[in-house]
């Protein structure tokens, strides 16, 4: 396997246990009251935003070639970066 397969597939790993995390934060929301589920409901709007940043830049760097991908590679890692932020920050937020 080489690098960027090895890469691709952490990413989609990641994406997967943060999905999972996406819906324990979804299901406090829907059983908190009403003023704190419009909060609950625009943070997590804001991380399926940064997910969906994610997602785009897997899609970017499927089609990079071999050569190309370390430079989507970055952008991919700043983007992983601050849907993990957005996503410690919600959880702490929410307990």
């Amino acid at each position: 396997m080489d690098t960027k397969t090895a890469y691709k597939q952490k990413i989609q790993s990641q994406l997967d246990e943060w999905n999972a995390e996406i819906d324990k934060l979804k299901a406090k929301a829907d059983s908190a009251g009403a003023d704190a589920q419009l909060e609950y409901n625009q943070q997590i709007k804001e991380i399926r935003d940064r997910q969906d940043t994610v997602k785009q830049k897997l899609n970017e760097l499927e089609e990079s070639s071999e050569g190309a991908w370390e430079e989507v590679k970055t952008g991919m890692d700043e983007a992983m970066d601050a849907l993990d932020k957005s996503l410690k920050s919600a959880a702490s937020r929410f307990k």
